[in-house]
C-alpha cells in the first residue's frame, strides 16, 4: 500500500500533463476543433481518470472503498460539468465570440475553475468539520439546486446586469471588440478592456455559481480530502474538448438536466439523512449510473422520433 502523499504526487503529476498537453499542444490549434477530435480527446481524459482510479482501488488503504467514492463524485461532477457547458455555449452566443477565441476563453477559464475548486473544497470541508449542523444547509442547497434545474426557467444570460462585467464597466476602459485571443489591449497609453475579457469574467461567475451546487454534491458521497478534489479536478480537466465536442450535440441531450436534478436531489436526500439512514457508496454509484444512463438513453430516443 502507498501513503496518501504519494497519491498527491501522482495526481498533480498527471493533471500537470493533462494542462500541458490540453492547453497548449490542442490548444495551439488555430481553428475550433471538429466533434470527432474533440470526443476522442475527452475518451482520452476520461480514460485517465478511470486509469487513477484503479491506482486508488488496488494500491489506497481502504482502496475499495475510495475507490468506489471517486467514481461516484467523478460522475456527479461530471454530469454536471455536461449542463454547465451548454450555458457557457449561451454566453459564448450573447458575447458573440468568434469560433477561433473561444479555446482561449476556455483555457483560462478551466485554471481558474480549478483554483476556484480547491479553495471551496478546502473550505467548504474544514467548515463542515468545524461545524457539522452545515451539512443540512449542505442538502437544503441541493434540494434548491435540483428544483432549479429540472423546473427553472430557461437560463438567460443577462450581459449587462452581471456584477462583475458591471464593476468592469464602471471603473475600466473598455474596448468596443475583440482583438484577437487579447484580454487587454493599449491604445493612446491607455489600457482597455477587451470584449473577451468580459466574457471570460461572465463565465468565471457563472462557474462561482455551479461550485456552490457541485461541492456539497461531492461532500455527501466521501469527507476525504484526496478523493474530494481529485474527482473534482479530474472532471474539471478535459472540458474545453469536451465542450466543443457538445458544441455540436446540443440537442441531444434534452432529458439530462432532469437526470442531474434527481441525481442531485438523491444526494441532497443523503446529506440530510446522513444521521439517520446510511446509504452505501455502492447503492449510490447504482442509482447516479441509472439516473446519467436513463436521462442519456430518453434523450437519444427523443431524438430519433423527432
Amino acid at each position: 500500500m502507498f501513503n496518501i502523499s504519494a497519491f498527491w504526487v501522482v495526481f498533480i503529476c498527471i493533471a500537470a500533463i493533462i494542462v500541458i498537453i490540453d492547453l497548449n499542444i490542442t490548444g495551439r490549434i488555430s481553428v475550433k476543433p471538429g466533434i470527432k477530435r474533440s470526443l476522442i480527446w475527452s475518451g482520452v481524459w476520461i480514460s485517465t481518470a478511470l486509469l487513477f482510479n484503479i491506482f486508488i482501488y488496488f494500491f489506497a488503504e481502504h482502496g475499495h472503498q475510495k475507490g468506489l467514492e471517486f467514481i461516484t463524485g467523478y460522475l456527479i461532477e461530471y454530469s454536471l460539468s455536461i449542463d454547465n457547458l451548454f450555458i457557457f455555449l449561451l454566453i459564448f452566443n450573447v458575447m458573440s465570440v468568434p469560433a477561433q477565441n473561444q479555446p482561449h476563453v476556455l483555457k483560462w477559464g478551466i485554471l481558474t475553475a480549478i483554483v476556484l475548486r480547491v479553495v471551496f473544497i478546502v473550505a467548504g470541508v474544514s467548515l463542515l468539520n468545524l461545524f457539522h449542523p452545515v451539512i443540512y444547509l449542505f442538502g437544503i442547497i441541493l434540494f434548491f439546486a435540483a428544483y432549479k434545474m429540472a423546473f427553472g426557467k430557461e437560463q438567460k444570460i443577462d450581459n449587462k446586469n452581471n456584477f462583475l462585467i458591471k464593476f468592469i464597466r464602471t471603473y475600466c476602459n473598455i474596448h468596443p471588440d475583440y482583438a484577437g485571443t487579447k484580454f487587454f489591449v493599449k491604445h493612446n497609453k491607455k489600457v482597455f478592456v477587451t470584449s473577451l475579457f468580459l466574457t471570460f469574467l461572465l463565465i468565471e461567475s457563472f462557474d462561482i455559481i455551479f461550485a456552490v451546487d457541485s461541492i456539497p454534491a461531492v461532500i455527501a458521497i466521501t469527507r476525504d480530502p484526496l478523493v474530494i478534489i481529485t474527482s473534482n479536478i479530474f472532471a474539471i480537466l478535459g472540458l474545453r474538448s469536451l465542450y466543443f465536442a457538445l458544441s455540436g450535440l446540443v440537442n441531444a441531450f434534452h432529458f439530462l438536466k432532469y437526470g442531474v436534478a434527481v441525481i442531485l436531489f438523491f444526494v441532497g436526500t443523503k446529506m440530510l439523512l446522513s444521521e439517520v439512514v446510511t446509504i452505501n457508496t455502492e447503492l449510490s454509484l447504482g442509482i447516479i449510473l441509472f439516473c446519467i444512463l436513463a436521462s442519456i438513453i430518453l434523450s437519444l430516443i427523443k431524438k430519433r422520433a423527432s
